[in-house]
């Protein structure tokens, strides 16, 4: 009698244990069921806002396109006293807000100057490049390392030139450009050429096709004396030159030419001009707790067409 009340007891409580055992299991899938789906649901939202806020950026391009078209038509420069330099303020949209501004990109020097269409260094763009680098306090053997990044040859260049046997040593190892970039970027990819580095020089360099030419009404006073040997002439004042911006285009060819005098301006004048083809536009987009940031390289023709050349998200 006792056993079989004994094997009672001991069968309730293993029943007990299981039951126990199931609501939690249960418990616990439900809830990582819940978590799922309340995760999967939350990314399905991101992902449609994403969207969104791409097709407004998308529209900001449209915006830039149409300021510039009706800039070429009414002027022959380009500078910083025009409509298509005027940032966009926070427009309110539906849900968030967009905002951005448009940089003209021939104002700044083009890395890719430093070499030829034929794959070959150019001895003036590293002039330029080794000029601007000594402006900001920089190492000059920068131009010499990026200019073997980008020539097509694979033989180092003496003294500060660098190929795969660097590049290659590197951990992970990978190889040198040995053509144009399409992203400043590109300069990390030295070692050694670090963050602080490229913070100061970014602001004073692009990447664009070879041969295009720097706009001498919007380009840095650095860059513009960069092209000069020993010239000082629009750095020294930067709030003096802006000052002289406001308005109108400084400094033109002409003034250049008076600053430079004429054997230096000779030389350098088929690198210069007073208007772009290439703008950057930076579109800048918040709907409900998504931010999205849009930079569009623009290049526009003679016509007055605007395409995009290059577009990314998040950086430039």
């Amino acid at each position: 009698m006792r056993t079989r009340l004994t094997s009672r007891r001991r069968q309730s409580g293993i029943a007990l244990i299981t039951a126990v055992l199931i609501v939690a299991l249960a418990t616990i899938l439900a809830t990582q069921i819940g978590f799922d789906s309340a995760l999967e649901q939350r990314r399905s939202s991101t992902v449609l806002l994403l969207d969104q806020a791409f097709l407004v950026g998308l529209g900001a391009e449209a915006w830039a396109a149409s300021y510039l078209k009706d800039d070429l038509e009414n002027s022959e420069q380009d500078h910083f006293g025009e409509r298509w330099a005027t940032p966009i303020p926070p427009i309110p949209i539906e849900g968030g807000m967009i905002e951005g501004f448009i940089e003209d990109m021939q104002g700044r020097f083009n890395l890719n100057e430093l070499v030829t269409a034929e794959g070959a260094v150019n001895p003036e763009g590293l002039r330029e490049f080794q000029n601007l680098l000594s402006a900001l306090e920089l190492e000059s053997k920068w131009a010499g390392i990026l200019a073997d990044w980008l020539d097509t040859d694979t033989q180092p260049s003496f003294p500060d030139g660098a190929e795969d046997d660097l590049y290659t040593s590197q951990t992970p190892p990978y190889r040198a450009a040995n053509g144009p970039i399409t992203s400043v970027s590109e300069l990390l990819a030295l070692p050694g050429f670090d963050l602080e580095r490229y913070q100061r020089l970014r602001p004073y360099v692009t990447a664009l096709p070879i041969g295009t030419r720097i706009n001498l009404c919007t380009a840095p006073g650095a860059v513009i004396d960069a092209l000069s040997d020993g010239t000082k002439e629009f750095s020294v004042d930067p709030e003096g030159l802006a000052r002289q911006r406001a308005e109108r285009c400084f400094p033109t060819a002409d003034d250049l030419k008076a600053a430079f005098g004429d054997d230096s301006f000779s030389r350098i004048a088929t690198r210069v001009e007073e208007k772009s083809s290439f703008f950057r536009l930076t579109a800048l987009v918040s709907i409900g707790t998504t931010q999205m940031s849009l930079y569009s390289l623009l290049q526009r023709d003679t016509s007055g067409a605007v395409r995009p050349v290059l577009r990314s998200l998040g950086s430039e």
